[in-house]
């Protein structure tokens, strides 16, 4: 059988209320990472590991609809200042890795500029915008890794059509500072590299190992469904799952990632997706 979802409605809140929500968690994160136990990946390397584990490439600029094209090239020099604190770090077994205390805060002193930002099924222009490019890049390299991702947070909202999409739908980790975070541990015995850079074109990214893991990963979704809620809105879900592949190329495990539920912005086009 299937899995049984409900109906879920966005609830419409006050500005006020999204903004005393808004810092009640970043601050509730401040006080986490000066009273956390985790042991912080803080070592950089400009020596690159040699194994490959997983690379991934992902392009600069999508013409959207409605969105100013300024707003994508600014987001570029967002996307360079934060490559600069992350390319080369290395995640020793047992450390966790944070996003954004790594990057830490984007702001217009340290360079960053106003890139697009989705909000709330929309979107709007803000400093620092267009870094969950960065952090989708990481999570989906992530899941063809045997690093453990501790806290990751998914869109709740599915803005554009899948037109240029080349990863399943909810194979990303949306983020925003600092309460909504992506955070990795090393739960192997080996070290892991992260490398990210940019070309003309790409933000480019691996992960490198000291020694080659023991399995490569396939990743996938599975039970896609779009519904058509009685509120009169579009719900699209999925679950993302991973094949891990021994060496031997047999299928050694088959497992659940997680689940994705997204309010869509767009109507379906496809009646036969569509699940009452």
């Amino acid at each position: 059988m299937g899995k049984t979802y409900s109906a879920v409605r966005p609830k419409q809140r006050s500005r006020l209320r999204l903004f005393a929500g808004k810092h009640y968690f970043i601050w509730k994160r401040y006080v986490k990472w000066l009273t956390g136990k985790e042991k912080a990946a803080i070592t950089f390397s400009r020596e690159v590991l040699p194994c490959k584990v997983f690379e991934h490439a992902t392009p600069l600029l999508r013409k959207l609809r409605q969105v100013d094209m300024q707003l994508q090239y600014n987001k570029i020099t967002n996307l360079r200042l934060a490559v600069q604190k992350l390319d080369g770090l290395i995640i020793r077994p047992g450390e966790t890795f944070s996003y954004w205390r790594r990057i830490g805060k984007p702001t217009r002193r340290k360079g960053y500029m106003d890139g697009m930002v989705l909000y709330y099924g929309g979107f709007k222009s803000g400093v620092g915008g267009g870094l969950c490019q960065l952090s989708n890049l990481i999570y989906w390299m992530t899941l063809h890794s045997p690093l453990t991702v501790t806290e990751r947070h998914r869109h709740s909202y599915d803005v554009f059509p899948d037109e240029q999409r080349t990863q399943p739908f909810g194979s990303g980790a949306t983020c925003s500072y600092n309460y909504l975070d992506l955070q990795l541990r090393n739960d192997t015995d080996t070290e892991y590299q992260l490398k990210v850079w940019l070309t003309d074109t790409h933000l480019h990214g691996e992960w490198r190992a000291a020694e080659p893991p023991l399995y490569t990963y396939e990743v996938y979704e599975s039970e896609h469904a779009i519904s058509l809620e009685p509120w009169g809105g579009y719900l699209r879900r999925n679950s993302i799952r991973r094949r891990l592949i021994a060496r031997d190329g047999s299928t050694a495990f088959d497992e659940h990632v997680t689940d994705n539920t997204a309010l869509m912005m767009y109507a379906p086009l496809l009646k036969g997706e569509l699940q009452a």
